[in-house]
């Protein structure tokens, strides 16, 4: 940060700022696990109830994007990789999260051009995870 100063959270230059604070996300979490509990290859991966891991994405999210880092308060470093590692992740669960997110940033009407660099982030992210060779 210039002059070492703390962003702000409500900073233009981060996703976060752009899209107005912490609502989006939230949206965004909300919409994706709606999505999740419909899904029947993805809903196994996920516990019954769905509160925890709506808000563990909602944080994450809020983090990552250049908000407050409640998420790694909360739960610590993301540890994305490993996080994920106790489940079976292909190409088709790649594709199929992907798909679910891409759906889910539609739901929440997240605008342009966030929505871009957002789905470039989950695309590589989702990629990241894949932890099978087929």
């Amino acid at each position: 940060m210039p002059n070492g100063e703390p962003m702000n959270e409500a900073d233009p230059r981060t996703i976060f700022g752009r899209l107005g604070g912490p609502e989006p996300f939230w949206r965004i979490a909300r919409a994706f696990y709606a999505r999740i509990d419909a899904h029947p290859t993805l809903r196994p991966m996920f516990p019954e109830d769905l509160e925890e891991p709506i808000r563990n994405q909602a944080e994450f999210l809020i983090q990552y994007f250049g908000g407050p880092g409640i998420y790694s308060q909360r739960k610590g470093h993301p540890r994305l990789r490993m996080r994920h590692m106790q489940f079976r992740i292909g190409v088709a669960e790649r594709n199929a999260w992907v798909a679910t997110m891409l759906g889910a940033l539609e739901d929440a009407q997240i605008p342009e051009p966030e929505r871009t660099e957002m789905v470039r982030y989950f695309e590589h992210a989702a990629t990241f995870l894949i932890n099978v060779d087929e």
